[in-house]
């Protein structure tokens, strides 16, 4: 089988993610486990559940709550993402990307856990997802009764605003206009 180019993250996958903590002030990219695992959470499974957080409820949900809190915020990198498309009736796996073709940085939280068996510190993320009822591109996407929700992939002017926001300025932040143009690939 030759290799491919791309590489899919789904739950429990690794993925790319830039982030800062605002505990040391430093910056890092590297590989963390999509499916955020809040510190309480007993085993690794956990992340399946928690792989996209609603900007609506990302303040309240105990799973995200912390990470929200301590402003771990990161930048998930991707070329595209897909959604369901049920233009033709049937649920068709689509790539939307940026219109430009530039990779994109997808709003993100982040949060540390130690396994318990080993005591291996595993960092791990979550995208967060917003209604994007009225988006062009997503408003095509889902079953047509459906709410429309999208990954927020922001615009690269607001990178360091979203990595070193409150969790107020954040809130700002994550609206539809933060969002480049998109197009299904």
């Amino acid at each position: 089988m030759p290799a491919s180019n791309t590489h899919d993250v789904f739950p429990t996958y690794p993925g790319t993610i830039f982030l800062k903590s605002h505990h040391t002030g430093r910056t890092a990219i590297g590989l963390a486990r999509f499916g955020l695992l809040p510190s309480w959470a007993k085993e690794e499974t956990f992340g399946r559940k928690t792989y996209n957080a609603r900007v609506e409820t990302v303040a309240e949900k105990p799973s995200y709550k912390n990470a929200w809190i301590k402003r771990h915020y990161a930048l998930a990198l991707a070329d595209a993402f897909y959604a369901p498309c049920y233009e033709s009736d049937k649920a068709v796996r689509t790539a939307i990307k940026q219109a430009n073709n530039d990779p994109m940085a997808i709003a993100s939280i982040w949060d540390t856990w130690t396994e318990p068996d080993t005591g291996k510190l595993i960092v791990s993320f979550s995208i967060l997802t917003m209604n994007a009822d009225i988006h062009p591109v997503i408003k095509r996407m889902n079953k047509p009764a459906d709410e429309k929700r999208t990954v927020i992939p922001l615009r690269p002017k607001l990178f360091k605003a979203w990595l070193n926001a409150t969790p107020e300025e954040a809130e700002v932040l994550l609206q539809l206009n933060s969002i480049p143009d998109l197009t299904i690939a």
